[in-house]
């Protein structure tokens, strides 16, 4: 019974969508959720929840240290509200300002905890003179003396990672049941427009300088997504405003530093606090001007032409390899 029930089986064989020689399936041709409208809005939502539970963990990770943790999850909900704006196009509009809304408050709940980590190593490494050094740490004592107990930060990442959390099952209630490239593309083109006119603007302004980074930052972020369903070269405009972000955090946390000493500054007379900030202007304004120079090749096109740029990457990168070849040889 058992043989004849084999020699059933094997007298039927399977039917297979490519050759039998090809035992890896159809080479070349990726099985990308950019293809599926479908797939899509399932990686989305994935990433969107990946980027809650980074927030989450952070609340465990305080134990091990505060910066750390602050950092993790402020870097957590940055990301949550890059995916958001790779789905805006899709959401109402009502739906789409109230999930933004909730993860701006989430993280600019943990700001100030942040500001307390990064401004000693910032004041530490610039170069002041003796006089502006005691100053800078008269400011830092009397921040030291402000900054919340270790409790008190857990209880912030906790009451932000809900927050957040709460802000997903908002998202995937809302998203409609497909989710097309294009939407997408439209959420990248208007924050790559952003940071686009931050930086212009960042030419009169400390506080649009910080907007550029925080808009490359959520760039960089939207474009590491669409890499992982595309390929390597998407991944090399991802790591270019990457690169870039990197160039513009020494100048932000200057911006950042200057806000801090004003907070900080009881007990400072006026002229040793004029005489600090503007040892920091100094450096600060070398900084950007180098940043703005970096800056300018990558925001050299218009977001329509950027976009155009994405595509023709997504396509090469999702283009079967003979068909490339194919493609290549009748430009020839």
């Amino acid at each position: 019974m058992v043989t004849t029930m084999a020699m059933t089986i094997e007298s039927k064989p399977e039917t297979l969508p490519y050759t039998e020689a090809d035992k890896l399936g159809p080479l070349g041709t990726k099985g990308s959720a950019l293809h599926d409208p479908v797939e899509l809005r399932k990686a989305l939502l994935r990433e969107f929840a990946s980027a809650v539970q980074v927030a989450k963990d952070a609340v465990g990770a305080v134990d091990q240290g505060t910066t750390t943790a602050v950092h993790s999850a402020r870097k957590g909900l940055r990301r949550a509200r890059a995916v958001l704006d790779l789905v805006a196009g899709a959401l109402p509009k009502s739906e789409r300002r109230a999930v933004g809304k909730a993860l701006r408050e989430a993280r600019r709940a943990l700001s100030s905890v942040r500001d307390h980590a990064v401004a000693p190593e910032t004041l530490g490494s610039l170069t002041l003179q003796d006089d502006d050094r005691a100053t800078a740490k008269r400011i830092l004592d009397n921040a030291a003396e402000a900054l919340p107990a270790a409790q008190e930060i857990k209880q912030l990442l906790a009451e932000s990672a809900a927050r957040a959390a709460a802000q997903g099952e908002a998202l995937e209630a809302a998203l409609p049941a497909e989710i097309e490239l294009d939407t997408v593309l439209d959420g990248i083109r208007g924050v790559y427009a952003e940071a686009r006119r931050a930086r212009r603007a960042s030419k009169r302004s400390k506080q649009w300088f910080h907007a550029w980074r925080r808009r490359s930052k959520e760039l960089g972020y939207q474009l590491e997504v669409l890499a992982a369903h595309a390929g390597p070269r998407v991944t090399a405009i991802q790591s270019e405003i990457d690169g870039l972000s990197d160039v513009l955090g020494p100048a932000v946390d200057l911006v950042m530093v200057r806000e801090f000493i004003a907070t900080y500054s009881q007990g400072v007379g006026a002229e040793e606090l004029d005489r600090l900030r503007a040892a920091i202007d100094a450096q600060l304004d070398d900084l950007m001007q180098s940043a703005r120079k970096a800056g300018r090749d990558t925001f050299a096109q218009k977001p329509k032409k950027f976009v155009k740029r994405l595509q023709k990457s997504i396509k090469r990168d999702l283009t079967p390899a003979d068909d490339q070849h194919a493609d290549d040889a009748s430009l020839a």
